[in-house]
């Protein structure tokens, strides 16, 4: 099953402030403000919501398809992503623009002023998704992440008039979308994903209840934080996965786009949805025990050892021969 990952490419530059920035601020000087932080402390993470899926999938066998715009910055980044079981070959490079990447400092009092560059994203409009399936003899499924919103609605356009079965996965663009943009992005998606917050903002910005959204779209995959995840589908019961016992909780940074791929990569392997759905909660939690959105490891036998555990035999069973 070839599955395309479609959406935001990125770095972030995350630095900390031993001080406080209250204590930089002067009351009546607001209106013009000009403050230099020396920071002691810099982590440059890769991320990216594609990138964070495509990755995921990758660690579990599937080979992805990563489709998004990035700079000339890029090479380290790609040479990570190919390592790790990513195709990267229909990556954008943009001729001008650097990837784009979110700068962000952080003080004492875990306040935080952070700045966030589209960059090369806003050229990811311009890709073609007709080149990426005549590249790889086809694509079994698209899935639309958070991006420029306008390469959101062209991948989701032209997945509908290519007969393309497709994810729609707005997470952080919600926002700033309206509800008609968000009608056409959902409306014939084979997957909707959420989580419980986005869900009713979802309903409230489009003006469809529960029950129509579920009428336009093949299934509602809605991830439920520490009580796992809901599928639903017309005429069928919910399926309710729980997650599995927590090591310990690192950074809950990156454990949607975990989920996400997990879950995909058990479509990938045509097990049912309630296995792909265990495979997500299951790396979702690897991810949160981690400091970082890619920098947790998958080492088969623990992963099954765990799954195992929360799931029981059958379901390992049936995973197992995919995994290894």
């Amino acid at each position: 099953m070839r599955i395309a990952v479609t959406g935001s490419i990125a770095t972030d530059h995350l630095m900390t402030f031993p001080g406080r920035f209250a204590d930089q601020l002067v009351a009546d000087q607001l209106h013009t403000v000009s403050l230099s932080f020396l920071v002691d402390k810099l982590d440059v993470r890769r991320g990216g919501v594609a990138a964070n899926i495509a990755f995921g999938m990758g660690q579990l066998g599937t080979r992805p398809i990563l489709v998004g715009a990035a700079g000339a910055d890029f090479d380290e980044y790609r040479a990570w992503l190919d390592r790790h079981g990513v195709d990267t070959d229909s990556v954008r490079i943009s001729d001008t623009l650097h990837t784009a990447r979110f700068v962000c400092t952080t003080d004492a009092d875990h306040n935080q002023i952070g700045s966030f560059y589209t960059g090369a994203m806003s050229e990811a409009r311009l890709i073609e998704l007709k080149t990426v399936a005549d590249r790889v003899g086809g694509l079994d499924l698209v899935s639309i992440g958070a991006d420029d919103p306008e390469a959101m609605l062209r991948h989701t356009e032209e997945c509908r008039s290519r007969s393309i079965p497709f994810a729609a996965d707005f997470s952080q663009q919600i926002a700033r979308m309206n509800g008609e943009e968000i009608r056409i992005l959902l409306d014939g998606a084979t997957y909707l994903f959420s989580n419980e917050y986005e869900k009713g903002l979802i309903e409230t910005k489009t003006g469809w209840s529960d029950s129509e959204i579920l009428s336009r779209v093949g299934h509602r995959v809605t991830t439920l934080g520490a009580r796992g995840v809901r599928i639903e589908r017309v005429g069928e019961d919910p399926i309710e996965v729980g997650t599995p016992d927590e090591e310990r909780k690192a950074d809950p940074t990156g454990v949607g786009d975990a989920f996400r791929a997990g879950f995909m990569s058990g479509l990938a392997w045509g097990v049912s949805l309630e296995r792909a759905a265990q495979v997500g909660c299951m790396l979702a939690t690897l991810v949160i025990e981690t400091v970082g959105t890619q920098e947790y490891q998958l080492r088969r036998g623990h992963f099954m050892e765990r799954f195992t555990k929360a799931y029981g035999d059958e379901a390992a069973t049936e995973v197992q021969g995919h995994l290894a």
